[in-house]
């Protein structure tokens, strides 16, 4: 096989080993077991689909349509809230920019970059306009 897959095979083993990776699956975990974020998570869908069902109709109510939305946004709130979702959240906030600056890694690595060179810890905002790092 070819010896960079085995290469990224490697990594990903690493990065089930990684501190980050075990937190976010511990937050899962928990969030899952939270019987009171699941009970909301349940109330939230409902409230979308009574919200995309209206929005569907050939005859809107208007006011209807005004009150599912905010009803909607209320639910939303509690989820976000909810100790269980933030703390998975921050988890995933935390997996999420470990992905990021590997792909940067990998990415301008593949561009001819010395990749002993680059910073591992380098954000990106997502406008590429202002940024001479990637192109």
């Amino acid at each position: 096989m070819d010896i960079i897959l085995e290469m990224a095979k490697d990594l990903g083993e690493a990065l089930q080993q990684d501190d980050r990776y075990v937190a976010l699956q511990m937050a899962q975990a928990k969030a899952d077991e939270d019987q009171g974020l699941q009970d909301l998570i349940g109330e939230f869908n409902l409230k979308r689909m009574a919200l995309m069902t209206e929005e569907n109709k050939d005859d809107k109510d208007a006011e209807k349509l005004a009150k599912l939305d905010e009803e909607l946004r209320e639910v939303y709130g509690r989820v976000m809230a909810n100790e269980s979702m933030q703390a998975y959240n921050a988890a995933r906030q935390a997996m999420d920019g470990l992905l990021s600056n590997i792909n940067r890694i990998l990415a301008l690595s593949a561009q001819g970059e010395d990749p002993q060179s680059l910073d591992a810890e380098h954000s990106c905002g997502g406008n590429c306009g202002s940024c001479g790092g990637c192109h």
